[in-house]
């Protein structure tokens, strides 16, 4: 019986991963075809692009009836890029930290952190909220592209632009895009599946199957390129997708499917995401010209760690 839902997840994440890569690079050739500037598609496609699978999972989950996965989703990748993807690559190597990350990012993650708590503290995800956190995220492309337009970088993003013509980009951007809605509908659908055979929540799955799967391009790019000792851009990475997922991701439920959110993502979920949030913001900076090293790795880790237990735990009980 659970065959089935465990290939669809399996399958779901398989295709979504693989077509959410695809998808960034077929935006960014045809955007870059159309005459966007690298510097502007770098900000905008490429920057959305990395939270794209969490995007579709969240309008899809909203769509199927089943908001609770899309905030678990939210949630808990912004806790999983944290503790498990910053929190293991620091262990493998230092990641130096950046000052102009700390000046112009950092501020923003904390400001759409607090804005996702007060859009939560009610108890209640509306429209209303969906659209402040939908106005911070604009807020948030314009400050950012304005801030890195005054920095007089050079820097351009050429390396991540396929080579494509348009006709080829253009048919690749569909194809992907259709690919990436199949998938995840096949994933949400599995995963509810699952939760209601183990009588888990919707919640809970959304945290940690739909979370860590969603969070595996991060994961496996921060790791690599730690391994190539190129890892000075994993912090800024982590950094602009949980923005993402708290102003993009977060706020579908809102917009699709208004109307209570779970207690334990108020009580349990969010206190650990805003944990993580600012340990990761004192340490950057308290390190604005260092790095963060195995000793806050570890504890990232072992904090994410312990939260895992507790969704278990949890779900054993009941509670």
């Amino acid at each position: 019986m659970m065959l089935l839902p465990l290939s669809a997840v399996a399958l779901g994440f398989v295709g979504l991963l693989w077509s959410a890569d695809r998808f960034v690079g077929a935006a960014a050739a045809t955007a870059y075809r159309a005459g966007m500037s690298t510097l502007l598609i770098g900000m905008t496609i490429v920057a959305l692009g990395t939270s794209a699978p969490e995007v579709i999972v969240a309008i899809m989950a909203s769509l199927d009836g089943t908001p609770d996965l899309a905030t678990g989703n939210a949630l808990g990748s912004n806790i999983a890029n944290i503790g498990l993807v910053l929190g293991v690559t620091a262990l493998i190597v230092p990641i130096p930290v950046r000052f102009s990350i700390v000046r112009r990012e950092l501020p923003l993650l904390l400001g759409a952190t607090g804005l996702a708590g007060y859009a939560l503290a009610d108890g209640d995800l509306s429209r209303y909220d969906a659209l402040l956190l939908f106005a911070l995220l604009v807020f948030s492309l314009w400050w950012l592209f304005r801030a890195d337009g005054n920095s007089g970088s050079e820097e351009t993003q050429d390396g991540e632009i396929p080579d494509m013509a348009l006709p080829k980009a253009l048919a690749w951007l569909i194809g992907t895009l259709v690919l990436l809605v199949a998938s995840s509908r096949l994933l949400v659908w599995g995963a509810s599946e699952i939760a209601s055979a183990f009588g888990v929540s919707e919640l809970v799955i959304g945290l940690t199957v739909v979370a860590i799967g969603t969070s595996l391009p991060e994961l496996a790019a921060c790791v690599a390129s730690a391994l190539k000792r190129h890892h000075d851009i994993a912090i800024g990475n982590v950094i602009g997708s949980n923005l993402f997922n708290m102003l993009a991701v977060l706020p579908m439920p809102g917009l699709l499917a208004p109307g209570p959110v779970d207690a334990h993502a108020i009580s349990r979920d969010y206190p650990t995401m805003l944990l993580l949030t600012l340990l990761l913001g004192c340490w950057l900076l308290w390190q604005r010209h260092g790095s963060l090293g195995r000793i806050p790795g570890a504890l990232l880790t072992l904090i994410y760690v312990g939260y895992l237990g507790l969704l278990i735990q949890s779900s054993i009980t009941g509670a």
